[in-house]
C-alpha cells in the first residue's frame, strides 16, 4: 500500500523528512492536520499556528539529531513543554514552516542522590510527577507552580518559572546545578555538574535558563532538592486591603522569616470569580473580603512550633485589625481545598471570558500603590472591567489581570490588550518594576523589549543569540522583537 504525506510533511525540505523519521523511530514524527492539532494553539486560545511536522523525541540523542537535520535544511524549531506558556512562548507562527520539538517522551528520573540532595531528571518529566519523585526518596523539590501537573521541567527551567514557593526557595535558575542542552547545530552541551562551586569561566547554564528555547533545547538538568517538611501549617486570612496583607507579611517575617513558605495573594474579585466558577472551591469564612492572603509555614522539624507561632501571629493581627477572619488548616485534606482556592484563579478568570494578563512586579513597598494606581487606570480605561489581580506578593510577582466587563464581546476586549497592557506597564516602570515577572516574554510581549530592555542590554541579548544560533532557527519571533 501506497503511504500519502500530508500537505504539512509536503513542506517540509526534500530529504528532511526521511531523516527525521529514521531519527526520531516510530510515533516520533507527528505530520498529520489532526495529530498536530494540540500542538499548535496555546494554553489560552490567544495563538493559532501551523506547523510543518511535530518532533517527539524519546532521548536527548534523537532530539539533538532532530535538531542537526533542521539546521541542515534550515526548518525553524520551536521547543515545546506542556504547552502552558502564558505569552505564546511555545507556539509556531501562521508559516506552517516550523516545526514544533515536543519533549513529552523524554521523561525519565534519571536519578535521585540523597546525600548530595540532587535530582538528575529529563525535560518532558512534569513537575508534579518530579515532586512526587522527591517526595518518595524523601526530599522536596520546592518549584510549585499552579500548572504543575502540565508543565514539564524543560519548560520550567526554560521560562525560568517563580511560582508559590519562591519566597523561600526562588526562582527555577536557584535550583539548577546542572544542564544538558542539545545546541541548534545538533551538538550536545553537557553542563552536568552536581557541584555548588565551579569557578571555570561564564556560568552557561543561566544564558540557557530563562531563554524561552530562543538559544537551544533543554533536554535534561540536574536540581538541587531540600530536606523534606515534617510540619506544615496553612491558613486563610481575610484584609481590608493590599497594604493589610502586605502588613501581615512584614508580621510574619518579624517573627521567623526562614519559617515561611508561601504567602499568596487575591483580590476579592479574583475569588470572587473562583467561588462561583470552580466547583468545590468554596470559602471558608463567614464572609466574603475585599481581599485575602494564603500563608504557609514549613520546617523539617517536627511538633507543635509552627502551629504556635501561626496562632500567635494571627491572634495579634486579629487583634489589631490586620486581619477580619482567619481560617486555620486542620488536615492535609483542608490545606488542599485552601490551596484550590489560590490554584483556580488562572482557570476560574478563563471561565469568565476574555482576560489580560500583566504578570509583573515592583518592589515589595510599592505593591499596595501599584494596585491602587493600575486598579483605577484600567477602570478608567475600560468601564466595568472586573480587575481581578493576585500572585506572590511575598516576592512582589502580582498577576494583575483583567477580565471583561460582564455581558461584553470578548474579542472587542482582547482587541484592547495592548492599552491594558501599556497602561499598566506605565505604573510599573515608574515604580521601578518589570513587565514580566515569571511567565516570560514570549511572542506576547516582544513589543515591549525595546523601550524597556534597549541600547546595550537589548544588544547583547542578540549578540548571544546570533552566536549560538546563527541561523536564527530557534523559536523564532519569541523574546527578540524583529528587527
Amino acid at each position: 500500500m501506497t503511504a500519502f504525506a500530508s500537505d504539512a510533511a509536503l513542506s517540509l525540505p526534500a530529504g528532511a523528512l526521511e531523516q527525521l523519521r529514521t531519527a526520531l523511530g516510530s510515533g516520533g514524527l507527528l505530520t498529520e492536520a489532526s495529530d498536530m492539532a494540540p500542538f499548535v494553539t496555546d494554553w489560552r486560545n490567544l495563538f493559532h499556528g501551523r506547523a510543518c511536522a511535530v518532533a517527539r523525541p524519546a532521548t536527548a540523542e534523537a532530539c539533538a539529531e532532530a535538531l542537526r537535520i533542521c539546521a541542515e535544511h534550515k526548518i525553524a524549531v520551536v521547543p515545546q513543554g506542556g504547552n502552558t506558556s502564558m505569552v505564546g512562548g511555545a507556539t509556531p507562527d501562521e508559516s506552517g514552516r516550523a516545526l514544533v520539538l515536543a519533549t513529552s517522551r523524554m521523561n525519565r528520573v534519571r536519578a535521585i542522590d540523597p546525600i548530595d540532595q540532587t535530582m538528575t531528571i529529563e525535560a518532558g518529566v512534569t513537575l508534579k510527577a518530579a515532586q512526587d519523585a522527591a517526595k518518595e526518596a524523601g526530599l522536596l523539590l520546592p518549584l510549585s507552580i499552579s500548572s504543575e501537573g502540565s508543565a514539564e521541567i524543560g519548560g520550567v527551567l526554560a521560562t525560568n518559572a517563580g511560582g508559590n514557593n519562591t519566597v523561600r526557595y526562588g526562582n527555577a535558575r536557584e535550583l539548577v546545578l546542572g544542564l544538558e542542552v542539545a545546541l541548534p547545530d545538533g551538538r550536545k552541551l553537557d553542563l552536568m555538574r552536581r557541584l555548588r562551586k565551579d569557578n571555570t569561566g561564564y556560568a552557561l547554564r543561566q544564558i540557557f535558563i530563562g531563554s524561552e528555547g530562543t538559544l537551544g533545547l533543554i533536554t535534561a538538568a540536574i536540581l538541587q532538592l531540600q530536606p523534606a517538611p515534617r510540619s506544615i501549617e496553612a491558613a486563610l486570612c481575610a484584609v481590608e486591603s493590599p497594604a493589610a496583607a502586605l502588613r501581615l507579611f512584614a508580621a510574619f517575617r518579624s517573627r521567623e522569616p526562614s519559617a515561611i513558605q508561601a504567602f499568596e495573594f487575591m483580590s476579592g474579585v479574583s475569588m470572587g470569580l473562583v467561588n462561583t466558577l470552580i466547583p468545590d472551591a468554596k470559602l471558608p469564612l463567614s464572609e466574603p473580603a475585599a481581599a485575602y492572603v494564603l500563608v504557609e509555614l514549613a520546617s523539617p522539624r517536627e511538633g507543635g512550633a509552627l502551629r504556635e507561632l501561626m496562632e500567635e501571629a494571627l491572634g495579634d493581627a486579629l487583634e489589631n485589625g490586620l486581619v477580619t477572619d482567619a481560617v486555620l488548616a486542620e488536615s492535609e485534606a483542608q490545606r488542599g481545598a485552601l490551596w484550590k482556592l489560590r490554584e483556580e484563579h488562572a482557570e476560574a478568570q478563563k471561565r469568565a471570558g476574555a482576560s489580560v494578563k500583566n504578570d509583573v512586579s515592583v518592589p515589595l513597598s510599592a505593591i499596595p500603590e501599584f494596585i491602587e494606581r493600575a486598579s483605577a487606570a484600567c477602570e478608567a480605561l475600560i468601564p466595568g472591567v472586573r480587575v481581578a489581580p493576585f500572585g506572590h506578593i511575598g516576592d512582589g510577582n502580582i498577576h494583575f489581570n483583567l477580565v471583561q466587563p460582564e455581558g461584553a464581546d470578548g474579542a472587542a476586549f482582547l482587541a484592547r490588550d495592548h492599552d491594558i497592557m501599556d497602561a499598566v506597564a506605565g505604573i510599573v516602570r515608574e515604580l521601578g518594576g518589570s513587565f514580566s515577572a515569571e511567565h516570560g516574554v514570549g511572542q506576547l510581549k516582544t513589543y515591549m523589549m525595546p523601550d524597556w530592555r534597549g541600547g546595550a542590554e537589548l544588544d547583547v541579548m542578540r549578540r548571544i543569540k546570533a552566536a549560538i544560533d546563527p541561523q536564527g532557527l530557534m523559536n523564532p519571533g519569541k523574546v527578540l522583537p524583529a528587527l
